[in-house]
C-alpha cells in the first residue's frame, strides 16, 4: 500500500510511504534536507511503524516546534488510525 502524506512546519514537501503489513517498505521524502531525509527513508526500512513512531515522534528542528522525523511519525500515526494497523 501506499501512503502520500503533505507535512506541516517543515521543509519537505511530501513523504510517500509504502507498506508491507505494519512493515515500512520504502520511503521517499520529497524536499528538505536532502541528506537527512535520505539518510532517514534508509534507516526506517524494514522496521516495525511502531517502532519508528516510538523513537522518531517529538523530534525537534531548531524553533519549528517539529521536526522531519516527527512529521514522519504523525503521518504514520494517522495512516494506522485510518487502516487500523496494529
Amino acid at each position: 500500500m501506499e501512503y502520500r502524506y503533505k507535512p506541516s512546519g517543515v521543509c519537505s514537501r511530501e513523504m510517500i510511504i509504502e507498506l508491507d503489513g505494519n512493515t515500512i517498505k520504502k520511503l521517499t521524502i520529497v524536499g528538505g534536507c536532502d541528506g537527512n531525509t535520505k539518510g532517514i527513508s534508509k534507516l526506517v526500512v524494514g522496521m516495525n511503524i511502531n517502532d519508528v513512531i516510538e523513537r522518531l515522534k517529538g523530534i525537534q528542528c531548531g524553533m519549528k516546534g517539529t521536526s522531519c522525523p516527527d512529521q514522519l511519525a504523525k503521518a504514520l500515526l494517522e495512516l494506522k488510525e485510518k487502516e487500523h494497523i496494529a
